[in-house]
């Protein structure tokens, strides 16, 4: 708690406290998964144990309330709460009394007054009392300025200010990473998985209320964050869903592109946008914060001026067998037609079965064709499936296509 008085030769004295919540005395708890060796044994100590709180043992509460000796910590995504009192201390009535609190950051100043109106007096011993909040957006150096204005008896106009220093902190250390599918040989296309690491970096625990991805405009998103059990899905994480200071939770997203973004070409083109993350949690006794990413971006996987990809083939094929694939072939060039050869090029396993060097024809662009195509194997295990060529007789360019696929080939006896 910080108070601060104004100097003796003001009639008027201001004083400014940080509005926070009693902390509870904190037990460490030792658990365990139910499946784990001890079973139940160490959640039953901790029921037991008479410095914690009857039903909620595993959220680290003790029964002991304890006060803020200092102005404490302020995390990124929290609301920073004051009270400010202005207190008559003279034997005089003071007029139009106007108290102004701005909130200064590094790269602007708040106003947090909840009136500018001027009180028009102040009898003796009488006060003027307000309570700001403001959610804390920026990290960094914030300096709270209070101002007070007021008239005395005789007219004379006075006029003082006091600062108030803090820091704001970073609550959660936020980590992505993305992950491209580009196989084609599922009915779902194009599918980007985002995996968040979010450590807290506090010195307390933290009750993890909400972490979702908002996607944007071209995606939809699946949380896989769940399993299916029993009657419903419960979280990957169990029902403990506290993380301790220092701990790492990773999230999992799997994007999909809407079905009028994913049939253009130009989507899986550059850097696309994902989305950003929007996480909300709670502290030992319910104080909430809340902490928006900026928009989430990867860099899509290139394909230059063609892409193949395989829609369909067998997953295990006998050997010296032929079998069949189905290829999709992309023009991703929206302003130029592609005149296309096909040239199959045989390797120490795979075997292309027809005639190499065809003419495929004119592709216009953003248009896509399907060819089917016959190969068989000379070699047992998994195989990759390489040696194909397109070339633009246009420009007279080639473009080699090697490890498009495997196969699992085993023996026909």
């Amino acid at each position: 708690m910080d108070v601060t008085q104004a100097k003796q030769e003001h009639l008027l004295a201001l004083k400014v406290m940080r509005l926070t919540k009693p902390t509870l005395f904190t037990n460490i708890p030792v658990s365990c998964e139910e499946r784990d060796l001890p079973g139940d044994l160490f959640n039953q100590l901790m029921k037991d144990d008479p410095s914690t709180v009857k039903g909620a043992e595993t959220l680290m509460l003790g029964e002991m309330l304890t006060l803020p000796q200092n102005f404490g910590n302020i995390f990124l995504g929290e609301t920073f709460s004051s009270y400010i009192s202005v207190h008559n201390d003279s034997h005089q009535v003071v007029k139009d009394i106007l108290v102004k609190a701005d909130l200064q950051t590094s790269s602007q100043r708040l106003n947090l007054s909840a009136s500018s109106a001027a009180v028009a007096e102040l009898k003796q011993d009488c006060c003027i009392d307000d309570v700001i909040h403001h959610e804390v957006k920026e990290i960094g150096t914030h300096i709270l300025v209070c101002a007070v204005s007021y008239t005395t008896q005789t007219g004379e106009k006075m006029y003082f200010r006091k600062f108030f220093k803090f820091q704001v902190l970073k609550p959660l250390d936020v980590k992505t990473k993305f992950y491209n599918a580009e196989s084609d040989l599922s009915s779902v296309t194009d599918e980007v998985f985002l995996e968040a690491q979010i450590q807290n970096i506090t010195s307390s625990p933290m009750f993890m209320e909400k972490v979702s991805l908002e996607p944007s405009i071209m995606y939809n998103v699946a949380e896989l964050n769940t399993v299916n059990h029993g009657e419903g899905s419960v979280s990957t994480f169990g029902t403990r869903t506290y993380l301790q200071p220092m701990d790492t939770r990773q999230y999992l997203y799997c994007l999909k592109p809407k079905q009028e973004f994913s049939e253009k070409v130009g989507v899986i083109k550059g850097v696309t946008v994902i989305g950003k993350l929007d996480i909300v949690w709670k502290t030992n006794l319910g104080e909430r914060g809340r902490l928006q990413t900026s928009q989430l971006q990867r860099m899509a996987p290139g394909y230059g001026d063609v892409r193949l990809s395989l829609e369909t083939i067998p997953d295990t094929v006998g050997l010296e067998e032929p079998f069949n694939i189905t290829c999709k072939i992309t023009n991703c060039s929206s302003e130029r037609t592609m005149d296309l050869v096909l040239e199959m090029c045989n390797t120490n396993s795979i075997h292309w079965c027809g005639v190499s060097g065809r003419q495929l024809g004119k592709l216009h662009p953003t248009s896509s064709l399907y060819l089917t195509l016959t190969l068989l194997s000379s070699v047992q295990g998994l195989q990759s499936v390489s040696g194909l060529r397109l070339t633009d007789t246009f420009l007279k360019r080639t473009y080699e296509y090697d490890d498009i696929a495997q196969v699992c080939v085993v023996s026909s006896k």
